[in-house]
């Protein structure tokens, strides 16, 4: 008994020795450090999946941004409708709300059948896109992006067509209106728009191959728009009693302007996604572009107040309304592209530009109730060549001189064609409501709705010429 109570005292004490030893030199530690070294290295993410995930978060990022800014410009409809609203006679306001719900309906499935196709799809010739029609070649689960930038560029589409509406108010057939609303979404504004912004998704346009800017659509967007608007106002002719016998223009004031200046607001509150969202990316230069696009619609309002004083003797609510809104058309070409101190300037011409305009036009017997040629045909115009005159890379004469080409294809492209366009509707199925339609408002005869209850006073329809 003893020897073999001897024998297992002497193997403890041997195992002790030896596990002590094993502890002090780390033997009995590797497995474990391994194991845990394994664990972690499974568990810890390499340097490739951390620069993947946030590839795919900035994509996400993207994603939102460009919806999101495209729902404000979306929301920028019913600005432009306050806006027509205000500024026109309170029997017409229905008709011009209608105008504006439905251009934007009839311009949506327009341009998802042609217009999207024809400006960004695949452009060979530089001219025109000729692929990607109601999203054929298009595969969801490759190209998903699509989605989210056809809804951006549906919104601008719609932008173009509802300029139109404020310089043919109160006169214009319903489904007239209806017909060059589909034909401006369908083929006239993609059209220009593959010029100068065809390379965004595939091909690209030879006005972009020059060097072109026009960031977020001065001319592409609003003076397409306005030259449209002034081949339709000379071919439909002014409202009965806007001109007198003796041919001097008469005032014929809108009937609630704070419900133009709402709209305004409206506006300006879009133009942040209007402008800002044309990176389609959640980047560092949306700060600057809000930034650019803000002075700007500021310095318009100010311009515009002091130009109206001046002249007009009286600080004019409907100039100063314009001069935002000519102030935010004229940065738009360069508002990612031009400091803050020129976008200040830039406002403060296109504030006195729309006034001067404004008087012009209605001495050559152009009658345009809103200003709409004026805000965006000439601040359009205006402001694409300021992007050049004010880049940050400094002022080129060539470069000055591309978007004088610029300017000036958008003239030539858009009011000979919509001057032709409008003339074949009015020989056709008319564009021009009657005599008693238009005295007595185109609410009742068009629509068969009032705006307003009976109590409300009704602007007068002005002078019989």
């Amino acid at each position: 008994m003893k020897s073999t109570r001897s024998f297992w005292i002497l193997s403890g004490l041997a195992s002790m020795l030896i596990l002590g030893i094993a502890s002090e030199k780390g033997w009995t530690q590797e497995p474990a450090a391994v194991a845990t070294a394994i664990a972690e290295a499974e568990a810890a993410p390499t340097a490739a999946s951390n620069a993947e995930a946030i590839t795919i978060v900035q994509k996400h990022v993207d994603f939102v941004w460009t919806l999101v800014a495209a729902f404000l410009v979306f929301f920028m409809q019913a600005g432009f409708a306050l806006v027509e609203t205000g500024f026109t006679r309170a029997k017409n306001a229905v008709n011009i709300c209608m105008k504006n719900l439905m251009d934007f309906c009839v311009g949506s499935l327009a341009y998802w059948l042609f217009g999207f196709g024809l400006m960004f799809g695949i452009n060979a010739t530089g001219f025109f896109g000729t692929s990607g029609f109601m999203f054929s070649d298009f595969k969801a689960d490759a190209d998903a992006w699509l989605y989210a930038f056809w809804m951006f560029q549906v919104v601008f589409a719609a932008t173009a067509a509802t300029i139109v509406s404020g310089a043919m108010a109160e006169r214009t057939k319903f489904s007239s209106y209806l017909v060059y609303s589909a034909f401006i979404s369908a083929l006239l504004y993609p059209v220009f728009g593959s010029w100068a912004w065809g390379g965004l998704y595939k091909g690209g346009g030879w006005l972009e191959k020059l060097g072109f800017i026009d960031f977020a659509g001065s001319t592409v967007v609003h003076s397409i728009g306005g030259w449209s608007a002034l081949a339709g106002a000379i071919i439909l002719g002014p409202r009965i009693g806007k001109f007198g016998r003796d041919g001097k223009p008469r005032a014929i004031p809108g009937h609630n302007l704070v419900l133009a200046t709402l709209g305004v607001f409206i506006l300006w509150f879009g133009w942040f996604g209007f402008n800002s969202g044309s990176t389609t990316a959640a980047n560092k230069d949306i700060a600057l572009i809000a930034v650019t696009t803000n002075l700007a619609a500021a310095s318009g309002a100010i311009s515009s107040m002091l130009v109206a004083w001046m002249f007009l003797k009286k600080p004019d609510g409907s100039m100063m309304l314009n001069g935002v809104l000519a102030g935010l058309v004229a940065v738009t070409a360069g508002c990612a592209n031009v400091s803050p101190l020129s976008a200040v300037i830039i406002g403060l011409i296109a504030g006195a530009l729309v006034v001067g305009s404004v008087i012009f036009f209605d001495r050559i017997k152009v009658d345009d109730p809103v200003g709409a040629v004026s805000v965006h045909g000439v601040n359009g115009a205006w402001g694409t060549l300021a992007a050049g005159i004010f880049s940050n890379k400094g002022f080129s004469l060539a470069a000055v001189g591309v978007q004088a080409l610029g300017v000036a294809a958008a003239f030539i492209w858009a009011f000979p064609i919509m001057l032709a366009f409008f003339y074949i509707l009015k020989t056709t199925i008319g564009l021009r409501v009657s005599v008693e339609e238009e005295m007595d408002g185109l609410d009742i005869n068009e629509h068969g709705n009032e705006a307003y209850a009976e109590d409300v006073v009704q602007q007068p329809s002005g002078y019989v010429a």
